[in-house]
């Protein structure tokens, strides 16, 4: 067997590695006083939650992707609490179904913040919703400054609408969402200019991140982590500038508490409460693109489970094990993806022999420098159904785009492209109609029986099988082998 050395997978931003929605834009006769100009301060806008008595019963109706650890870490309480509160529940349930009322024991917890929910979470994932939406056509009908913007970002020329998508896509965020984000800081779509803010149109003031593409990349890592740590039921504070700490309401939906943590972190110069009330981003999004509520499907059913899955790579070779649950793209959560390296000789980014091979039957829905993207219900829409994504597959060799691929069919070699790492190997994640699955959870990534199990920190956790345990490790230790399955007996001739 060959020996494996140094495959340390440590990955950069790239992986660190109408009413119904149409387009409403204003044209900028009709647009709001200049976003550039100071906002107004607010205060809280809403009333305190009630001093709860420790396991009451309180309504919640299910929303889009809740699960029961998540409902139980909003509410204080334990799944099991929740489940005898509502019997009719079968304890391996995965998503609720969106619309179920609930019953959810609740444990108060001080400094709740606004229940206003600012943006439904199925339009703020690059979904169902995005399918179709030109980004390019939209700006291109706008009077403001994005419209001729051009700048070079990731290796190309690209205007203002390409540096939007390239993001959206990267990220997994909608586009419409990051239109009205650089619209309600800077007027990109009905100001003429950016004003002060050209270099900083999201009025992040940091010079590593001066730009439209530096300044998406940084509100789209805030925003995800925000959104999953939610999906996630990890805890999530906000601090203000005064030092008074906030929790989200439990009651609140992912994509508000994502916007939250966005808005939040821009703090003084957006001023919090008003950029999260009804009359702050709110109101912008839906001036360009109608109510979102009225356009809300949810987009996560009832008991998601994953189609079935092999190995990203033949199971009758010996892989490593390098990188346990960590972020998908870019930095902080959603931990969704998991990493794979090959045999090697030789230390740091080697060329590959190797393949790394589809995990189900599917369409390749995207094939660029470094990625590819496996559309698993076949229809082509890289915005629905299931998606698994690779990262670091090298040029020669890649499937090539709208490739129908079988299980066990090659998508390229291992390697080093697409973003910064120090070693070869193939970094792998899903996505359910645009949002990122969480790779430990009820529903784990499960890959030829291997069940992925978190650790305490990015990178680290085990795969588990049959009560085989391997544990993942950056240096490609012996205990983050996977062990060979038997190669399949030849089928004998007839005679």
């Amino acid at each position: 067997m060959k020996r494996f050395l140094l495959l340390l997978p440590l990955l950069l931003a790239a992986c660190a590695p109408s009413a119904e929605g149409g387009l409403l834009l204003p044209t900028p006769a009709a647009a709001t006083p200049s976003v550039a100009a100071p906002r107004p301060t607010g205060t809280a806008p809403y009333p305190p939650r009630p001093q709860y008595q420790p396991g009451e019963l309180v309504d919640y109706t299910a929303q889009t992707g809740d699960t029961l650890p998540a409902l139980a870490a909003h509410f204080n309480t334990t799944v099991g609490e929740i489940l005898a509160a509502n019997p009719f529940i079968p304890e391996s349930a995965t998503t609720m179904p969106p619309g179920m009322p609930m019953q959810i024991p609740i444990y108060y917890l001080p400094d709740w913040g606004s229940p206003y929910r600012i943006l439904p979470d199925s339009l703020f994932v690059n979904g169902p919703a995005q399918s179709g939406f030109d980004t390019a056509a939209f700006v291109e009908q706008s009077g403001g400054w994005l419209k001729d913007y051009r700048t070079y970002a990731a290796g190309a020329n690209r205007s203002g609408a390409e540096v939007v998508d390239y993001v959206a896509q990267n990220f997994s965020l909608s586009p419409r969402l990051l239109l009205a984000l650089l619209e309600y800081q800077s007027g990109a779509l009905t100001q003429p200019d950016p004003g002060a803010w050209a270099d900083y149109p999201l009025r992040y003031e940091e010079r590593s991140h001066r730009g439209v593409y530096l300044q998406l990349v940084w509100a789209a890592d805030r925003l995800n982590d925000g959104y999953y740590r939610w999906r996630a039921g990890l805890p999530v504070e906000l601090v203000h500038p005064d030092g008074r700490g906030e929790r989200p309401d439990p009651w609140q939906n992912a994509a508000t508490v994502g916007l939250q943590v966005l808005f939040n972190a821009l703090e003084p110069q957006t001023d919090f409460w008003a950029a999260t009330a009804p009359e702050g981003f709110a109101a912008t999004y839906a001036a360009l693109f109608g109510d979102p509520w009225r356009a809300d499907i949810p987009h996560i059913p009832g008991s998601l489970t994953q189609p079935e899955m092999r190995l990203p790579y033949d199971a009758t070779e010996v892989w490593a094990y390098t990188g346990a649950p960590h972020t998908a793209w870019g930095t902080g959560q959603p931990w969704a993806a998991v990493d794979f390296a090959p045999p090697s000789t030789a230390s740091g980014c080697q060329k590959s022999d190797q393949w790394a091979e589809a995990v189900a039957d599917g369409i390749v829905t995207r094939s660029e420098t470094g990625i590819v993207e496996l559309d698993l219900d076949g229809d082509g829409d890289g915005h629905t159904g299931w998606v698994v994504f690779y990262l670091h597959v090298a040029t020669e060799g890649r499937a090539a785009l709208g490739a129908a691929l079988k299980a066990g069919d090659p998508v390229g070699h291992p390697s080093c492209e697409g973003g910064h790492t120090t070693g070869t190997h193939i970094h792998i994640a899903r996505k359910y109609n645009g949002e990122w699955i969480l790779a430990d959870g009820p529903i784990p990534f499960t890959m030829g029986g291997w069940v992925t199990r978190r650790g305490g920190a990015p990178y680290r956790g085990t795969l588990e099988r049959y009560g085989q345990v391997v544990t993942a490790s950056e240096q490609a230790a012996s205990a983050s082998l996977i062990p060979a399955e038997p190669k399949p007996s030849p089928t004998p001739e007839l005679p």
